[in-house]
């Protein structure tokens, strides 16, 4: 169980990357108040958390609905990954972990980002929800697996909060440069995850055959 939960930990940390949503967090809220700030921030969270946990538990269920296998969907999901790791390795950003440019513009312009761009795409973005859908399919309906998981994206939620709230330290302490190494250590690790789920989903494919 130890295992599980560290590795969750791991993967989730990778994936929704507090640290580099802090920053983009910050340059849209840098102008407000620490009321809206926090206001932006713990609704934001609430809000993604909500998201993730639907997706998770209704993911499965529409993967049936359209006659998906969990096999095929581990090879997809992989897949995008992969592509997300890169994003993250090159320091890039293509509107896969966060928001486009024209996103952006319409966000500083917004008088609420908590649900467009924090909570949906930066938070609850399409990575986390994979990742999660995936996550809930090798738990296999094991209560216990399901229980360590839903704890665990709470922690890291949790955490999230804790960046946004420090986004102006933790910009001072790593700037831009300190910020892209993080993204790109997280995205070599999120390369191997995306290797090892697009290998388990053939390996199975294969075995059911």
């Amino acid at each position: 169980m130890l295992e599980l939960a560290i590795s969750t930990f791991v993967v989730l940390v990778v994936v929704i990357d507090p640290v580099g949503v802090a920053p983009i967090f910050g340059a849209l809220t840098q102008h407000a108040s620490q009321t809206y700030r926090r206001t932006m921030a713990r609704r934001g969270v609430l809000l993604s958390f909500l998201i993730l946990v639907f997706f998770s538990f209704a993911g499965h269920l529409l993967l049936t609905a359209l006659g998906i296998s969990m096999q095929a969907f581990k090879v997809a999901g992989g897949f995008f990954l992969f592509l997300l790791s890169i994003d993250m390795v090159f320091a890039r950003q293509s509107g896969l972990r966060s928001t486009t440019p024209k996103e952006t513009h319409e966000a500083e312009h917004a008088d609420d980002i908590s649900v467009f761009p924090l909570a949906i795409p930066l938070l609850a973005g399409p990575g986390a929800m994979t990742t999660l859908v995936l996550m809930m399919g090798e738990a296999a309906g094991r209560i216990e697996h399901i229980s360590i998981i839903m704890a665990i994206l709470t922690l890291v939620l949790v955490l999230v909060y804790a960046a946004l709230m420090s986004a102006a330290v933790i910009m001072k302490i790593l700037g831009e440069i300190g910020t892209n190494v993080v993204s790109r250590i997280l995205g070599i690790l999120l390369a191997a995850l995306a290797v090892q789920y697009m290998i388990d989903g053939i390996r199975s494919s294969f075995a059911l055959t």
